[in-house]
């Protein structure tokens, strides 16, 4: 029994070789869940808007058209104001990971650089991955909504825009230069607390050069219709800003180029090119005008000419309306602030001092200088200031409006000729118009009476042409004429008629001369037909009288 039990427990004590199989087993499975974990790639959190086209475990990663990764799940945030994709990366991305790595979503996009990621309508949307050159390592990334403007390493410069303009501008507009895209916006955010946009722009090399401290900002509209007091302007950007806008820069010709930009530098972003360039003028003195006429048609920035020479610019109409008039003012006039700009005057390198053009301006006051408001458009109506010296003006006294000096200013052509007309109706007024009108009523009574005198004789006139006798008068002369014509044939000198007519009229002739001794007889002695002759000298013959 004993040696029974012992070769028993023998037995079930040694291992039985079924249990390898499963042994070996597990340790493949460990084996492959090691070699698995070991293989794996980063993982990222991806934030985003929404998740339109994403799928979890089928949205790829891409970068370069090659796979990178792929989302593993998508979530909401815990405050549920985006979405969170987790993503699981290949094993070799793990470098291309850092703070300047960009991520966006490639679908189909209909732009003004045309139609892209058609390829995603058939095979679904895909994440881009653009790998950054920083070397701090990143692994939570914002989804950007548009491509990236340039990659992280391109060669240029980024400044910034700050502008009160609104969205003027939008991600991927182009950035020109003389009609040349150099750049483009990269970014475009509203600032709340600062109420003003900002905009990030970056400018490709080698035209970094060309940004420099005096460099001037202005949003470009494709085409730019200017019609003020200085006339009709058009100005024409590229195609692509006349599609959809853009931002253009250049160096106003009254700066110097300066030293060139670094990058992250701030500019303003002016609304048109003429603003930027008045922008340009930093040192100025200002005047309030207080003008008695109506400033209808004068508007922030209208120029302020001296015969012609632009001198400065009109700044706000009106100014301070409510502060109280200086007290030699007897009439309630508009205050209008202007801005002289001695930079517009002088060379680039010469120096202003602001007090000595400040006293200049005071000598030409005494001398005569006032400011007039004159039409500069008469199809707008649009007005500016003209300065010039007058001969007939009050004398100058010195006075301020609400702290800033008054430039001295006189009525306008259309101030008077409103009050020539205004004078010459007070004439009109103080004429004795009933006895003219009296006079006037009989010259139009005597005048109607004329008329229909007139209108009598005429229709007599009528009456006359209208009788069937005088309607026979042409018949009647048109038969005259032809017996006169055929009375006028026979008198021809062909005719017999004409033959005797002019036998009887020689006969007569010879008859006269025949005669003629007898009257000379007559004349002498009357009664020789009654008595003979007396005896006398004979008579001496004479010529005949002719």
């Amino acid at each position: 029994m004993p040696e029974a039990h012992r070769a028993k427990r023998g037995r079930q004590s040694r291992l039985s070789p079924i249990w390898i199989v499963p042994l070996v087993a597990v340790v493949i499975g460990l084996w492959l869940v090691y070699d698995n974990y070991s293989r794996r790639g980063p993982e990222v959190i991806l934030e985003m808007p929404n998740a339109e086209g994403i799928e979890a475990g089928k949205t790829l990663i891409k970068t370069r058209n090659v796979q990178v990764g792929r989302v593993e799940s998508v979530k909401l945030s815990e405050d549920l104001t985006h979405t969170l994709v987790t993503a699981r990366m290949s094993q070799d991305v793990d470098r291309m990971l850092n703070e300047e790595s960009r991520f966006w979503v490639v679908k189909p996009r209909i732009g003004r650089e045309g139609i892209s990621g058609l390829n995603t309508v058939l095979s679904g949307a895909y994440i881009q991955l653009q790998p950054g050159d920083s070397e701090e390592s990143q692994y939570r990334f914002k989804v950007l909504e548009h491509p990236p403007v340039a990659p992280p390493g391109a060669e240029g410069i980024r400044i910034n825009l700050i502008s009160e303009i609104g969205s003027s501008l939008r991600v991927g507009d182009p950035v020109t230069y003389q009609g040349l895209t150099v750049g483009r916006v990269e970014d475009a955010e509203f600032d709340p607390e600062e109420r003003q946009m900002d905009h990030r722009l970056f400018i490709e090399s080698p035209y970094d050069d060309l940004i420099t401290e005096s460099t001037r900002f202005w949003t470009a509209s494709g085409i730019d219709l200017g019609l003020d007091s200085e006339g009709f302007r058009v100005n024409i950007e590229s195609i692509e800003t006349l599609i959809g806008g853009g931002v253009t820069f250049a160096v106003p010709k009254d700066l110097p180029m300066g030293a060139k930009a670094s990058a992250g530098d701030t500019y303003e972003l002016f609304p048109n090119e003429e603003s930027a360039v008045q922008g340009t003028f930093t040192r100025n003195l200002e005047y309030v005008l207080l003008v008695d006429d109506t400033v209808r048609g004068l508007a922030k920035g209208s120029p302020v000419e001296y015969r012609g020479v632009r001198v400065g610019t009109v700044t706000n109409v009106p100014w301070h309306f409510s502060a109280p008039q200086p007290e030699t003012r007897q009439r309630f006039a508009i205050p209008v602030l202007i801005r002289i700009e001695p930079q517009r005057l002088i060379d680039k390198e010469e120096e202003i001092d602001l007090d000595e053009w400040r006293a200049r301006f005071d000598r030409m006051f005494g001398f005569g200088m006032r400011a007039t408001l004159k039409a500069g458009n008469l199809l707008t109506g649009a007005l500016f200031v003209d300065l010039n010296f007058q001969e007939e003006v009050a004398d100058y006294q010195p006075e301020t409006f609400d702290g800033k000096p008054v430039f001295p200013t006189t009525s306008g052509g259309f101030a008077q000729i409103e009050q020539k007309v205004s004078n010459l109706l007070d004439k009109l007024n103080a004429l004795e118009i009933e006895p003219i009108l009296g006079k006037l009523d009989r010259n139009l009574a005597t005048t109607e009476k004329t008329f229909e005198e007139v209108r009598a004789a005429t229709e007599s006139f009528r009456s006359l042409l209208e009788d069937p006798k005088t309607r026979e008068i042409p018949a009647n002369l048109n038969a005259s004429l032809r017996e006169l014509r055929q009375t006028m044939k026979g008198l021809s000198p062909d005719s017999p008629v004409y033959k005797e007519l002019t036998k009887t009229l020689q006969s007569m002739e010879k008859l006269v001369r025949d005669l003629q001794p007898v009257a000379e007889t007559l004349r002498d002695q009357p009664n020789a037909l009654i008595f003979d002759r007396s005896g006398g000298p004979d008579p001496i013959p004479r010529a005949p009288d002719r």
